[in-house]
């Protein structure tokens, strides 16, 4: 379960970004509550919120993609999380001065938004130069446990922290956090990463990439239910913090008694796919319907406490999907377009927040429990619409996405490039 740890520059790696992690989940909670504290219980100000810092995926995901394949991923990851960590250092020295604004809040989204964009594709496809090809699925698993022990961790954290001192020390701490990942890469030997040959600059690379993936409809399957499920099904860092407070009355803590919850269930489904060699199609269509049909009871529970619960097993369904879906992804591609793909990928799984926070946010306004709810029905349809396509086509049929496309890289022209 945890053989990619073995490596030194993972584990590296790996204990840099558990500290980091647990920082950036502080302040999701953190972040979350002080746009509800501002604006006085707004959902729409929420939905907003969210959609700022989502907004600059759909315009720079792909050109991250595209400088991953051109640079050094390693030196362009070491300045991409320092501006994450100044991100979070203006937020947090605003709030504890007591200046802060929503407006504040908005513009440091968005900045740390256009961070983000560049900054997912690039670690993502770094990932395998640290490991190899032959320890990926079992990196990027470890990747998600690390990511949802954080989840558990950090959002409890923070409502003990946020109710005890106030929202601004979180986001000062989650600025001291990033200091862990920059001096995990810092310190690699870069003489045992395995790394791809850069490609050279030219035109049309973005392009490329786009043609790449619409010539292979094992990538586009993915692509499109991961695009679906993750706008409307996976708000969960606005539907819970509606649930929270708006729908069972609570506080900061019972947010992050329910955003713990759910880590809970996806830290068991990481851990789950840590084990599993070989990623398959029909394990990541069943693990979609499975995830609507749960978020939907989870919806309708009459408590919080049985909302709560409910959340694990829609954590498990959630996360079975997402690591089978990036692992499938990853080992698909050609090294040459990996970081292409990969920022393809992430304006797919991101990129719908912009029309999905907005949208689930007046849902909201309308019903607490609405958003939630048409999340798992819109799940369970296109998910199951997908399937009956896949079953009449043969494709749930084979054991995984295969790498053979009719159109590889060395047959695209070099104007495409």
């Amino acid at each position: 379960m945890f053989g990619s740890l073995a490596i030194y520059n993972y584990r590296l790696y790996a204990s840099g970004q558990i500290i980091s992690l647990v920082g950036v989940w502080m302040q999701r909670v953190a972040q979350d509550w002080l746009v509800l504290e501002l604006t006085n219980g707004s959902s729409l100000a929420l939905g907003v919120a969210a959609s700022l810092q989502f907004l600059p995926v759909l315009l720079l995901s792909m050109w991250g993609g595209v400088l991953a394949d051109r640079s050094d991923k390693r030196k362009l990851l070491l300045w991409l999380e320092s501006a994450l960590g100044i991100c979070a250092l203006a937020l947090g020295l605003l709030d504890v001065t007591g200046v802060v604004q929503l407006w504040h809040v908005f513009v440091l989204c968005f900045l740390l938004g256009c961070f983000s964009a560049v900054e997912t594709p690039v670690r993502q496809s770094f990932v395998v130069e640290m490991v190899g090809r032959e320890s990926l699925t079992n990196a990027v698993a470890i990747n998600s446990m690390m990511f949802n022990l954080a989840r558990i961790v950090g959002p409890a954290i923070a409502g003990v922290t946020v109710v005890a001192i106030g929202t601004g020390w979180v986001f000062l701490a989650n600025a001291i956090s990033f200091v862990g990942v920059v001096l995990g890469i810092w310190l690699m030997r870069t003489s045992q990463l395995q790394r791809s040959e850069p490609v050279p600059r030219e035109k049309g690379q973005l392009l490329s990439g786009l043609k790449y993936v619409r010539h292979r409809p094992d990538l586009l399957t993915v692509m499109l239910l991961v695009f679906f499920i993750a706008t409307f099904g996976m708000n969960f860092y606005m539907t819970l913090a509606i649930l929270a407070r708006n729908v069972f009355g609570g506080d900061a803590d019972a947010y992050g008694l329910l955003s713990t919850l759910i880590a809970v269930g996806t830290f068991a489904g990481a851990a789950w796919a840590a084990r599993r060699k070989t990623p398959r199609l029909s394990v990541f269509i069943g693990a979609g319907v499975v995830f609507g049909l749960l978020e939907i009871v989870s919806g309708m529970m009459p408590t919080m406490l049985l909302s709560g619960l409910m959340m694990i097993p829609v954590g498990i369904a959630m996360m079975t999907f997402n690591t089978t879906a990036n692992a499938t992804i990853q080992l698909a591609v050609e090294p040459e377009m990996r970081g292409r793909v990969m920022g393809i990928y992430m304006l797919v799984f991101l990129g719908g927040n912009p029309v999905g926070g907005p949208l689930m946010g007046w849902l909201g306004e309308i019903n607490g429990r609405a958003p939630i709810i048409v999340g798992g029905i819109v799940s369970v349809l296109v998910t199951a619409t997908a399937w009956i396509i896949l079953v009449r086509r043969g494709d749930i049929a084979k054991p995984r996405l295969r790498r053979q496309t009719e159109l590889s890289p060395a047959e695209l022209q070099p104007s495409d490039r």
